[in-house]
């Protein structure tokens, strides 16, 4: 195990706490243009926490106050995507590498090469889901910003899935469009298609498969608890403002379900005017759906008006669609 994580190609959380854990992500992301190593592969476990995406409404998408009174956490990461619960479990895995050095096929290699060794056939599926048996064990989300991105993900080893659908509130439209009952009929334990199996083997075919397809040197390294940066970034995901933020009454909410996610548009008016907007989604460009509501600010509540401002958003052909998608709807939503 080496000293200087800067060195390594492997970092490991000696840590279950959600908000260490990410502080730590969002510190080798900082420093991945720095880090010798080149992609990082980050390896983590949460302990009764449950993890929303950036932009998502914390008071409707888990039963938070039950998470608390049983001794869990709620957490909110810097990328998109829905809820996910995590316990002991599961097992999280991160990428983190420059933009230039981003390879979405090739991470998601690493993954299918681990559980394969394992005796379990995988594969990926839609934008963001890795499957066997064809159920859902994996989730991903990707985060990207000018110079530095990561991709990260869930692995379902021996997850609690009473506990999974005790705390998630996952909406009917969101199931409908899945066609899906229910998310437990969705998900399935690596451990349900191999008795015995362990998070700690899972680990290791990670390990394994990362170094073979990256020819990395396989150095190890934790980030301990004292470093100062990690407790200036864990002070951030801790706070109340970032995992729930401000949520006022809104005069005005409309929502709606598209293939790419859901979007919900909460308005605070006066006079006729847009004061205030929010913007809550579980679509996977979390900077996309944030230079919404900024736009929105100061308009006539005039739906017309409100597609219009719109227009210019996007900087990738699939960001365009999904303005484009959100302009036509606005442009015919009933107040």
């Amino acid at each position: 195990m080496q000293s200087n994580w800067r060195d390594a190609s492997i970092v490991i959380s000696p840590s279950l706490d959600p908000w260490y854990n990410l502080a730590v992500e969002e510190l080798l992301l900082r420093e991945s243009r720095r880090a010798a190593a080149g992609t990082v592969l980050y390896l983590w476990q949460n302990q009764n926490t449950v993890v929303i995406g950036r932009n998502q409404n914390a008071w409707k998408e888990c039963r938070w106050e039950l998470l608390h009174a049983e001794g869990g956490r709620l957490a909110r990461r810097l990328s998109g995507g829905g809820a996910v619960y995590h316990d002991i479990g599961n097992l999280n895995f991160t990428f983190v590498t420059s933009r230039k050095g981003y390879d979405l096929p090739k991470q998601l290699e690493v993954i299918l090469q681990a559980v394969g060794s394992l005796g379990i056939p995988a594969e990926f599926s839609g934008r963001n889901d890795i499957l066997a048996a064809g159920r859902k064990f994996s989730g991903n989300a990707f985060y990207k910003d000018t110079h530095r991105a990561y991709h990260h993900g869930t692995i379902l080893v021996s997850v609690d899935f009473a506990k999974l659908n005790r705390y998630l509130q996952v909406s009917k439209e969101k199931m409908a469009a899945k066609g899906i009952n229910s998310v437990r009929s969705r998900v399935v334990n690596l451990a349900e298609l191999k008795p015995g199996l362990e998070v700690e083997d899972v680990k290791e075919a990670l390990k394994t498969a990362f170094r073979s397809l990256y020819s990395a040197d396989g150095g190890e390294a934790v980030i301990q608890s004292q470093n100062g940066a990690v407790q200036e970034l864990y002070e951030k995901y801790a706070s109340w403002e970032w995992r729930f933020g401000k949520t006022p009454p809104f005069d005005l909410t409309i929502q709606r379900r598209f293939p790419w996610g859901g979007i919900e548009l909460g308005l605070t008016l006066k006079g006729g005017s847009i004061q205030d907007a929010r913007v809550f989604s579980d679509a996977m460009e979390p900077q996309l759906i944030e230079a919404i509501a900024p736009r929105l600010q100061g308009l006539p509540l005039d739906k017309g008006a409100m597609a219009a401002v719109l227009g210019g958003l996007g900087e990738t052909e699939e960001e365009k669609e999904i303005i484009r998608e959100i302009r036509e709807w606005l442009s015919a939503v009933e107040f």
